[in-house]
């Protein structure tokens, strides 16, 4: 099936002026805060209140 014919050819152009990335924002500060999550975990529960040990 094709698309009718008025709505076949609808091609609409952004210029800069009109594109606006929120998702693209949102996206990375989801990010950075799973990282600052993690951080968070790895510090106040892995290496806090314990001595640092060399395995090797």
């Amino acid at each position: 099936m094709s698309a009718p014919p008025d709505q076949s050819e609808q091609v609409r152009e952004l210029t800069h002026e009109e594109f606006d990335p929120k998702g693209t924002l949102a996206l990375i500060l989801l990010y950075f805060v799973i990282l600052a999550v993690m951080w968070a975990f790895m510090y106040f529960v892995e290496f806090l209140g314990n001595d640092l040990v060399v395995v090797g």
